[in-house]
């Protein structure tokens, strides 16, 4: 918990976190609209579905996109943007008066997401390296606490029938005004590679980008596309193979997202006195564990077991942020976005896995592919990210 009281006591790293907690405070807040939208547009559940994929395309779309314009502007002054247009975007959907607009409201949303996410996680990252302080897993403990403040304040006020343009509205103002009051704190932040670059030197082709954070962007795929599985398929799991109660099948998600959250509020006292590499492979580690927990299908076990993935899977991704950040072959911004781009990628697919596996075989077996990734990923980390960065970044 060291590092979530250095954030709390200081505003060079409170600043960045907030804006963490902001983006999912606005996702909360959305989310619990869905219905209404649902209504609102006479959409089928393929429908509504389709529109939250320019969502996701956004995300990716933007990936490219980011390091250049961090490059011109500063990851720092990136982020300030970023937050701000973001949360005017994210009042969009709400007023869109037909589907195509809500699609493309959504697909709006998604790059601007991809650019805070990719701008602020540089900005931790460069401050951690300027500062000598591990907050980056805390920091990502803030986004998952966002979530419930978004969400905790948005069923207090939905059931008070507000206008739901007038709540959004409420949401992303105090969002603009907070983070343009905080943002003078990381305003400055810059990546000094950029200044070293000889600008008379061959560009990079995209895959000589990849390369250096390769094994790291293999590692992101495997723990997103679990994250993405588990997110989607945990209930049905309960419900299906370990027979919960329709009512109580939602308690593993539930649980596997409070564990995440305490994760990575303890994840930098870990990563700090054992370095990344470590904290990694122990977070894989209990992954697997919690696979075997998951797959014995007995109602108290299975539970505990999402509850202990969730603890497991939240140090991996904070970690392989920071070591791509702290890369020295590629500057932090395209490090990031390499490493983000081919993590959503397995966000993004990890349900469509899970899906045709559960189909060509049985829902048990598509978990017991998810613990085989996790093995897999442990693997990656002992040799490609080991041989690569152990030893050298705490």
């Amino acid at each position: 918990m060291n590092s979530l009281k250095l954030i709390l006591g200081r505003m060079a790293y409170f600043a960045p976190s907030w804006v963490f907690a902001s983006i999912n405070i606005m996702v909360g807040t959305w989310v619990l609209y869905l219905p209404h939208i649902k209504v609102k547009f006479a959409l089928s559940d393929a429908e509504i579905g389709t529109a939250l994929f320019f969502t996701s395309l956004g995300l990716v779309i933007s990936l490219p996109i980011v390091p250049r314009i961090n490059k011109k502007f500063s990851e720092g002054r990136s982020t300030r943007m970023g937050i701000i247009l973001l949360a005017l975007a994210f009042n969009l959907p709400l007023m869109a008066t037909n589907y195509l607009g809500l699609c493309v409201s959504l697909l709006v949303i998604g790059i601007l997401s991809g650019f805070t996410d990719i701008s602020m996680n540089a900005v931790v990252s460069l401050t951690e390296e300027r500062e000598g302080q591990n907050f980056m897993s805390a920091a990502h403990g803030f986004f998952s606490l966002g979530g419930f403040i978004g969400g905790g304040i948005g069923s207090l006020v939905i059931v008070q029938h507000l206008n739901p343009v007038w709540h959004m509205s409420i949401i992303t103002g105090s969002v603009i005004i907070s983070n343009l009051i905080l943002s003078k704190h990381y305003l400055g932040i810059k990546d000094q590679t950029y200044l070293a670059t000889d600008s008379t030197a061959a560009k990079p082709k995209p895959f000589q980008k990849i390369l250096p954070v390769i094994g790291l962007s293999m590692a992101a795929f495997i723990v997103m596309m679990n994250e993405g599985a588990v997110e989607h398929w945990s209930t049905l799991f309960l419900f299906e193979v370990v027979r919960l109660s329709e009512n109580s099948a939602a308690l593993g998600f539930v649980m596997f997202s409070l564990t995440m959250t305490l994760g990575r509020f303890l994840g930098d006292g870990v990563s700090q006195k054992v370095g990344s590499v470590k904290t990694m492979a122990y977070g894989f580690i209990v992954a697997i564990f919690s696979y075997c927990l998951i797959l014995s299908s007995e109602k108290i076990t299975s539970v505990l077991g999402f509850a202990l993935l969730g603890f497991g899977l939240s140090v991996i991704v904070p970690e392989l942020v920071r070591l791509a950040g702290k890369n020295k072959k590629i500057n932090a911004s395209e490090a990031i976005a390499s490493v983000s781009g081919i993590g959503y990628v397995g966000f993004l697919t990890g349900p469509i896995i899970l899906g045709y596996l559960a189909d060509w075989t049985s829902l048990t077996s598509s978990y017991v592919f998810l613990g085989i990734s996790a093995l897999a990923g442990l693997s990656i980390t002992l040799t490609i990210i080991k041989r690569r960065y152990g030893g050298k970044i705490s």
